[in-house]
């Protein structure tokens, strides 16, 4: 099969489409022809050497996939040759094969087509588990998602809107807020030009909001715990404003705040597929109704996957950048 190859950690020219062994199938395990694959910022760590795959994963970049059941292993009892699929993967979508524990595959979700589905597991599943499952967001709590506009805020203001909250992001531009509120946020936020702080302060009449999805950490943690209600939650995803700053717990113990963070990747078999489960229980029938829909900025050839991680990098996308094997 062909697959991408990071030849070395660097930039997006280090990516190259080679020709490699098909993957091996393990018991308990489902080989998908690769329909199409998403981009997620962990590509693109991982690209520069910062975020190596689990032990045991595949080499290759890409967190989830689409495509067409080509076997399966021993123990497989739900899925069968010839079905399509969508999956999380700890690695290897960037490929046209990938070997998958049969617990991290989805069912297309009704009226999706094969492509669009590829946008959908890494994303579910990361709000679902965060947002919902650990964080507890109800239905008439508000919610600030920052980088509303990403392929997680944009899912992650639907999702949110369909169970009943408030929905607050920030984004870097009106072309993006505008984009967000369309979608059903409620405010939206320019973080160039105004100080989310005050303003969700200024929208909740001084209380703050219940819940936060960051992707920024050391640079938004102390602003973030201001911007909370008392019982608020502040959930961690990623660090593009960095992994190090000075904390004061007062706000902690003032406010009786909870700080969490958790990745999906280097979760066990057994954890994912207890997420995997609930995003299909609760998720997939609002895809269904047409409710939360995919958000595909633009598809590349897998062949260009270097200029795939390029648009990421660069910002200027709104949702999710598919691959096409």
């Amino acid at each position: 099969m062909k697959a991408v190859v990071i030849t070395t950690p660097g930039g997006p020219q280090v990516l190259q489409l080679q020709d490699v062994e098909d993957p091996h199938l393990g018991d308990g395990e489902v080989l998908i022809r690769v329909h199409a694959t998403a981009l997620n910022r962990a590509d693109t760590l991982q690209r520069k050497g910062a975020y190596p795959p689990p032990k045991g994963a595949s080499s290759y970049p890409g967190l989830e996939c689409s495509g067409t059941v080509e076997s399966i292993g021993k123990h497989v009892s739900r899925w069968k040759i010839g079905d399509q699929v969508c999956a999380l993967l700890a690695g290897g979508g960037y490929a046209e094969k990938v070997a998958v524990p049969q617990e991290q595959i989805l069912p297309v979700p009704p009226g999706v087509s094969l492509t669009d589905a590829a946008s959908f597991p890494e994303v579910a599943c990361t709000v679902w588990s965060t947002i919902f499952m650990m964080s507890r967001l109800t239905q008439g709590e508000t919610l600030l998602i920052h980088g509303g506009s990403s392929g997680i805020g944009t899912f992650a203001i639907q999702i949110a809107k369909y169970r009943g909250a408030r929905v607050f992001v920030t984004a870097g531009s009106e072309e993006k807020l505008a984009f967000c509120k369309g979608i059903g946020a409620d405010v939206g936020i320019n973080y160039k030009t105004e100080d989310f702080v005050a303003r969700v302060k200024e929208e909740t009449g001084g209380q703050g909001v219940d819940v936060i999805l960051d992707c920024m950490g050391a640079s938004y943690y102390k602003r973030n715990l201001d911007s909370l209600n008392f019982d608020g939650r502040l959930f961690i995803i990623g660090f593009q404003g960095g992994t190090s700053t000075e904390v004061d717990l007062r706000p902690l113990v003032a406010k009786r705040l909870t700080v969490q963070g958790a990745g999906l990747r280097n979760r066990s078999i057994e954890n994912k597929a207890v997420i995997v489960t609930e995003v299909e229980k609760n998720v997939w029938p609002a895809i269904a109704e047409g409710k939360v829909k995919p958000v595909i900025y633009k598809s590349f050839p897998l062949s260009e996957a270097a200029e795939a991680h390029q648009l990421m990098e660069s910002s200027h996308h709104i949702g999710k950048i598919l691959l096409l094997t």
